[in-house]
């Protein structure tokens, strides 16, 4: 599963399974048009970047928003038709995969305001629970998630430093880890080394973004 994850950059993930499935495409080069399924955690231009998706995106591609951002999203051209809106702490099936939303948002900074409801994403794939966090602060909802696979913020700024990402993950404890949000736009590309030095031994933390 592992192998199968793959960081563009930043925050923008691809998952290659029976579908291939994209988390907030950003910087796509190449026009695949191969996603079956695309999710948009919030509408920041690093998150939510209409170029990229329409490369990615078929005729056919469901794509995964929250509420809370449609108006934005139906105004830049998407087609509305196979575009399905989420609120957070909700549990869905789409595509047959089963789907949980968890809250999203800062507690020390105003990026990324709670009542936004932007969401973070439990994806289940072949009986493994796979968190794609977004942009987010260490709140309450997030020590709680459970999941074997975390793919989690840790440039600081905007979202959650590496210390407090470390404390975090060391928390819920995934199995597999692998930072995201930064040596770009924000942070270090050392700050994933720094990061992975913090963990738990039992915790196996993937360096995606070099």
């Amino acid at each position: 599963m592992i192998d199968n994850i793959e960081i563009n950059t930043q925050s923008s993930i691809k998952i290659t399974t029976d579908k291939i499935i994209y988390f907030d495409p950003f910087k796509i080069e190449e026009e695949t048009h191969d996603a079956d399924l695309i999710f948009i955690t919030h509408d920041h231009y690093d998150h939510f970047d209409v170029p990229s998706i329409k490369k990615v995106m078929k005729s056919d591609t469901t794509i995964v928003i929250p509420d809370s951002i449609a108006p934005k999203v139906l105004s830049s051209g998407l087609n509305n038709r196979h575009i399905i809106g989420v609120n957070p702490n909700e549990l869905y099936n789409i595509l047959n995969y089963q789907v949980e939303t968890v809250p999203s948002y800062n507690i020390d900074k105003q990026f990324h305001p709670k009542n936004n409801k932007y969401v973070g994403y439990i994806i289940t794939i072949n009986n493994k629970r796979l968190y794609v966090s977004g942009d987010t602060d260490v709140t309450e909802e997030v020590k709680n998630v459970s999941c074997d696979i975390a793919l989690i913020p840790i440039g600081g700024t905007f979202t959650c430093t590496y210390e407090e990402a470390a404390k975090w993950i060391n928390k819920i404890k995934p199995s597999y880890v692998i930072p995201t949000h930064y040596g770009s736009i924000v942070g270090s590309l050392k700050d994933g080394e720094k990061f992975a030095s913090l963990l738990d031994d039992n915790i196996k933390c993937i360096l995606k973004i070099r």
